[in-house]
């Protein structure tokens, strides 16, 4: 059967990440039809947008897509391409499997945590006013004559949102999927004691869906001393449900706990499609150096092979990544004990080790 897959390359050192992912799928003998799609900074110019149309509609059309980095400018108006495209496609839930493969030098030992960040709201709306504009002005002295708390003038202001219906959908994805795969717990993360009417409502939401689901265990901690626990027991986690600023900080963390994020895949889901990325950013420093780790972009295309129903494929392909880690010959600088080893390879090198494990 054949899987018609949107290809996004990405930004950066995306496309040489790409190429070596999608061989590592193709190797795996599922035979997919990849509808190569460019996005990011590369086709601004172009066409105006990082994002252009035609990228949601392959998206759309095909429900799946395996995607490289795109680059978000840190200033300017120009809102992240990443967050619109899970906006556009209602790709409410981010899920970010943090798995400690054997022969990663990590502190820890046994580190097994899913992240679940709602991927819709919270902070990240791109709902802003900038400082001194008169629009801005307006709500300073709206918010002041409502609540009676001071806001500086020269301030500008993010809008934070955070819904029920949004925080019920993905506490119940996380439980569902839990379920699914075995988990023993759900543990919510939030800040209710300061921010009562916004994590207040998404701690309220968890606790009323958990009460659902008596076969998995619940429990919640605010999200200052769960960062602390995670450093100092993360053993004791299993899965993580977070508003979606505290799960993008989060994931990162859970990352690194694993040996970074060169090894940190994940997947951007809702009801209708469902996009495949790797946490990483565009590394564009390393563009053309043949440097950057294709290992997380690899095992998304596992998770992706897995949610095409290719599920022994999608073993056989981790299982090959995990095997070249184990072995340590063949793996990037970051998988290195010096990161200025002159033996690491090249993400081209890693790619056609995993390529002979699958085929061998």
């Amino acid at each position: 059967m054949s899987h018609r897959v949107t290809l996004i390359p990405g930004d950066g050192a995306g496309p040489e990440l790409m190429d070596a992912a999608r061989r590592a799928v193709e190797a795996t003998g599922v035979d997919i039809d990849w509808d190569v799609q460019e996005a990011g900074q590369g086709v601004v110019d172009r066409e105006g947008t990082a994002l252009p149309l035609r990228v949601l509609e392959s998206i759309r059309s095909n429900r799946v897509a395996l995607k490289g980095p795109l680059t978000t400018a840190i200033r300017g108006d120009q809102r992240s391409a990443n967050v619109a495209l899970r906006v556009e496609l209602d790709l409410y839930a981010c899920l970010r499997p943090c798995r400690l493969y054997p022969g990663v030098r990590s502190r820890y030992e046994n580190v097994d945590i899913v992240v679940v960040r709602e991927n819709t709201e919270n902070s990240y709306t791109g709902i802003e006013f900038e400082h001194d504009e008169p629009t801005t002005a307006e709500i300073i002295s709206f918010i002041e004559r409502s609540t009676g708390q001071h806001i500086r003038e020269d301030a500008g202001l993010s809008i934070k949102s955070v819904s029920e219906g949004a925080s019920e959908r993905i506490v119940r994805f996380a439980f569902e999927y839990a379920r699914a795969n075995g988990r023993r717990r759900v543990t919510a993360g939030h800040k209710a004691n300061i921010m009562k009417f916004s994590d207040g409502l998404f701690l309220e939401t968890a606790r009323r869906v958990a009460s659902e689901y008596a076969d998995v265990s619940f429990d919640d901690r605010i999200i200052d001393n769960l960062t602390m626990q995670l450093v100092q027991r993360p053993e004791d986690y299993d899965v993580l449900v977070l508003p979606n600023l505290y799960g993008d900080i989060l994931s990162d963390l859970c990352a690194g706990l694993v040996g970074g994020l060169g090894v940190a895949p994940g997947a951007n889901l809702g009801d209708g499609c469902a996009v495949f990325e790797a946490t990483h950013g565009s590394a564009l420093k390393y563009r053309g150096t043949n440097r950057a780790n294709p290992m997380a972009l690899m095992l998304c295309g596992a998770m992706m092979l897995r949610h095409l129903g290719e599920v022994d494929p999608g073993d056989r392909l981790e299982a090959a990544v995990a095997a070249v880690i184990a072995e340590g010959r063949t793996v990037t600088y970051d998988l290195k004990a010096a990161r200025d080893d002159p033996d690491a390879a090249g993400t081209s090198q890693v790619a056609d080790a995993v390529v002979e494990r699958l085929r061998s």
